[in-house]
């Protein structure tokens, strides 16, 4: 029996969408490798992967922060009604979407809580589609706040919650280096070539780039930059670990780091609310983007053990996702945490302690004074 897409979860959505997204990035693998370009490495990929997976894992429980808080506004302060059936609810639920995301996604790089969560997406230092999949696990915190105001405009849920997977979706593909410039689309809408600016830590280049669709948005409130030089990719500091749970993390340390340093409430609510690499007395270290790239070396029987760590982890998030809905909150808390052990162990292969990292070197831009 063919199952109808209005039948599936959004958890489900994404079991179908997996193998398309594996084969895209199979293709921009192999024609990466017909160039003569090397965008994959085993390492980096297997983790924004997988960090993907640990997202849409965690999303099996805090869907009352997505869905349900909105569902709650919309039911009991709503200032409209508005239906579902008509073509131009869904046009302006996916505008005002985006439009929301936009500020959300400014927010995630100019506010330090929200920087903890969203510097997982930036933390890789290539740039290719797996570099979509890493995705944060935290994000439900605070992200639901954002986009209340299209409850409050009577956005049905049914429409907000197909809108905010169209807008996930598309940005996929603008994950790439092998797609250049594209004239007046990229005037228009959020591109490969816009959104490598992004993901830069070139001076010029950061904080820039926010829309998800649309880059009109950047264009309207003055944080647009067109790419001109080479991007270097990752967090102005990096990462400098495969570990998924530190990943998730890091930015949560430093804050608990500044909160501690702080004198008073206020700077206590800076390192809370300030920009990333906030420091109590207003100081930002110097940071060197002349770095090498983190590149540990990976080969043999640790790279086949990650493989089977990774490909098993990913069977069984599959299979969770496909069935969450029908399983207990403890046997499904158990298999996810499970899971997150593989994923966990993958990172381990991947960089074992007694291994000393075997460093890339990268040219980069000089110093900026900023630290991620």
């Amino acid at each position: 029996m063919m199952v109808r897409a209005m039948d599936l979860t959004p958890a489900q959505v994404i079991v179908f969408a997996t193998p398309v997204f594996l084969g895209l990035i199979a293709l921009e693998f192999g024609i990466g490798w017909a160039r003569g370009r090397r965008d994959y490495r085993w390492a980096d990929a297997m983790n924004s992967i997988g960090l993907g997976m640990l997202s849409q894992l965690v999303g099996l429980f805090t869907r009352v922060f997505n869905l349900g808080i909105y569902t709650w506004v919309y039911q009991h302060a709503a200032l409209f009604e508005l239906s579902a059936q008509s073509l131009w609810v869904w046009l302006f639920a996916l505008l005002g979407y985006d439009f929301c995301y936009y500020w959300l996604h400014r927010g995630g790089h100019r506010v330090a809580l929200l920087w903890a969560a969203h510097s997982v997406h930036h933390q890789s230092e290539d740039f290719n589609l797996s570099t979509a999949l890493r995705q944060t696990s935290s994000g439900f915190l605070f992200g639901w706040i954002f986009y209340l105001p299209l409850a409050l405009l009577g956005v049905p849920p049914l429409v907000f919650g197909v809108v905010a997977l169209i807008d996930l979706l598309y940005q996929f593909w603008v994950h790439t280096e092998l797609v250049g410039k594209l004239g007046w689309f990229d005037r228009w809408f959020c591109s490969p070539s816009n959104h490598r600016v992004h993901h830069a830590v070139n001076p010029q280049y950061l904080d820039k780039n926010y829309g998800g669709i649309l880059i009109i948005w950047d264009r309207l409130f003055g944080t647009f930059a067109e790419e001109q030089e080479r991007c270097v990719y990752g967090t102005v500091k990096p990462l400098r670990s495969w570990d998924p749970l530190w990943a998730n993390g890091i930015g949560y340390v430093e804050i608990a780091k500044a909160w501690r340093a702080a004198r008073g409430w206020g700077g206590r609510l800076a390192a809370l609310l300030a920009p990333p690499g906030w420091q109590p007395g207003g100081a930002l270290p110097q940071v060197d983007l002349q770095r090498p790239r983190f590149d540990p070396p990976l080969a043999g029987a640790r790279l086949a053990l990650a493989l089977l760590l990774f490909v098993g982890a990913m069977a069984a998030t599959l299979a969770l996702l496909w069935w969450a809905a029908g399983l207990a909150p403890l046997p499904l808390a158990a298999a996810s945490a499970a899971v997150v052990g593989l994923l966990w162990a993958c990172g381990r292969a991947c960089q074992p302690d007694s291994a000393q990292p075997e460093l890339a070197v990268v040219p980069v831009p000089q110093q900026q004074q900023r630290a991620d």
